[in-house]
């Protein structure tokens, strides 16, 4: 149903691409478009710590006592299949380069930039793993191939179907390295949902023949913020848009219906952060409202070098709207499948600033490799799963530096991140949730220390690598693998559910057909899709999606490369 007018329920990529296409396609006037959001980056941030706003955190810590860097989390990119995220950033500038799309910024350094990982796998007591030998065998290549073979038509036979159900009777395969690379590239679990690793199997199937380089992945010139969001905020407020900052939106006001069945917001109560106070927001007849129904950075607290990351059990600010949508309407999806479980979806990651680069040639050194072109994989020599099997115990970023515009030319900023944050270190005694800062570092020298044999082991060098810290920031993410949660399709409601007259939901917990999850590209599709919807653009308009699981010779090359 046609619009003329948008509130936006978050400032996250989705509904800030859904603005732009808006304006650009549906021809709208900026100032017709009004955001209601915490913050302008969702989930794609990135800044110097004294900026953070993370009430959990500075409650006790105190901003003029902080120091460094922190991003809770990172973002790969990939213009192969990020299709629709590479259209929206060649509309809009870059932020940092002149007379540059951020598109073609992004184009630009990552040319000069090519991720080539020669170390994609490090194991204690062998060092570089050859992670082109997938590890599979006939069982395991079975599995995989009834997976990438079964049509969207059936997709709905992996509701509510883990990764540990669907490979239950072939433990194997969680001992392979090809779902050690897979598992760290694109953060599954074994509690995650098949139907998910399905489509991923589908869109990514490429990616068989390069895992372990990871020369499929791009990155942007500087951190997520300033190379992909602060463009959008920029040409946004340019173009006009309110994007009032510090609310939050805590309920809904429906049209009251005879069969309860229309879905119509007529009003919506927005909270000021800062004062308290709540506010009445009417939305007429001629306005859309566009929500951003989950965030995987919800509830997530900072710790810092000397103190643990707290535990925040709250619910989750965006989920807790959906929860209340979804209990007026029976469409709507189920938020509880991704938003009370913890167990499947917790994370902790940390950013590490240091004064010189120490660790960073030490990195070099262990990995052969400079920095920007690895995602590296530290892996146990133990057994330390259900199953019996070795597997991942933490992962590290070691982006190009300067990762952030106003680091100082000496400065290292690394980031990190452990899937299972209840298993305990193998140097630091105790469950990586519950480390500090610092204990963090000595974890990863301790890891480092294990692929790196002979005289002139880096742990000779912790006291100096100590004493190069800035500061080290853990991050616990209650919801960070939320959107992989088992889930069957109707637990996320459509980006236009049926009977809806005025809502639609974006984000990475909105069902769109093929997409996968967890990128970039299915949040800014989802944005264009309800944009579209409500400048009443045809859906044949929106950017073409590549179906690589339909060409004969990736299948026939991901299929080769099985063997290996």
């Amino acid at each position: 149903m046609r619009k003329n007018k948008a509130i936006m329920i978050g400032a996250g990529l989705a509904n800030m691409a859904a603005a732009v296409y808006l304006i650009q396609e549906g021809h709208w006037s900026g100032d017709q478009i009004t955001f209601y959001s915490l913050d302008d980056h969702g989930s794609n941030d990135g800044a110097p710590t004294k900026s953070v706003t993370d009430e959990y955190w500075n409650k006790n810590h105190p901003l003029e006592n902080q120091k460094g860097y922190v991003a809770r989390g990172g973002r790969m990119l990939n213009y192969r299949t990020y299709v629709d995220l590479m259209d929206l950033l060649d509309r809009i500038p870059s932020a940092t380069e002149t007379n540059m799309t951020a598109a073609e910024d992004t184009r630009d350094f990552d040319a000069k930039h090519r991720t080539f990982d020669k170390a994609r796998l490090l194991e204690g007591g062998k060092g570089i793993i050859n992670g082109s030998h997938l590890g599979l065998n006939n069982q395991d290549r079975l599995h995989l191939t009834k997976l990438i073979a079964m049509p969207d038509s059936e997709e709905e036979k992996l509701d509510n179907v883990t990764i540990a159900d669907y490979f239950s009777d072939d433990p194997h395969f969680f001992g392979t390295n090809f779902w050690f690379m897979w598992e760290t590239t694109f953060a599954f679990r074994v509690q995650s949902s098949a139907q998910e690793l399905r489509r991923y199997m589908h869109q990514m199937i490429y990616e068989f023949t390069q895992i372990e380089h990871l020369v499929g992945v791009n990155r942007t010139r500087y951190n997520q913020y300033e190379s992909i969001m602060l463009p959008l905020v920029n040409y946004l407020r340019d173009q006009g848009c309110h994007i009032i900052l510090n609310r939050l939106v805590t309920d809904w006001t429906f049209k009251n219906t005879p069969m309860q069945d229309e879905i119509t917001v007529t009003g919506l109560t927005v909270k000021n952060t800062v004062t308290g106070v709540d506010e009445q927001v009417t939305v007429d007849d001629d306005t859309a409202v566009i929500f951003t129904n989950g965030s995987i950075t919800d509830s997530a607290t900072l710790g810092d070098f000397d103190t643990p990351a707290l535990e925040n059990m709250d619910y989750g600010a965006a989920a807790s709207l959906w929860k209340k949508a979804s209990e007026h309407f029976y469409n709507l999806g189920n938020p509880d499948k991704f938003f009370a479980d913890r167990n499947a979806s917790e994370w902790v990651s940390f950013t590490l600033t240091t004064k010189d680069h120490l660790l960073l040639n030490e990195i070099t050194r262990i990995t052969t490799q400079v920095p920007g072109n690895a995602l590296n994989s530290f892996i146990s020599t133990s057994p330390i799963t259900a199953l019996g099997h070795k597997d991942v115990n933490m992962s590290i970023v070691v982006h190009h530096q300067p990762h952030f515009t106003t680091q100082k030319p000496n400065e290292t900023v690394i980031w990190g991140y452990f899937l299972y944050p209840r298993r305990r270190g193998e140097f630091i005694d105790k469950p990586y949730i519950k480390m500090t800062g610092k204990e963090m570092i000595q974890e990863l020298i301790g890891q480092l220390s294990k692929v790196d044999p002979g005289p002139g082991n880096i742990r000779d060098k912790t006291d100096q690598i100590m004493a190069s810290v800035i500061n080290n920031i853990p991050v616990y993410m209650p919801y960070a693998s939320a959107l992989f949660n088992n889930r069957a399709k109707t637990d996320r409601p459509k980006v236009i559910p049926q009977h809806a007259t005025n809502l639609a939901f974006t984000g990475e917990f909105v069902e769109q057909p093929y997409q996968m999850i967890f990128t970039e590209q299915s949040a800014v599709r989802s944005g264009e899709i309800a944009a579209y919807h409500f400048a009443g653009i045809p859906m044949s308009h929106l950017v073409k999606t590549p179906r690589y699981d339909k060409d004969l010779k990736t299948l026939a090359k991901a299929a080769k490369k099985m063997f290996d």
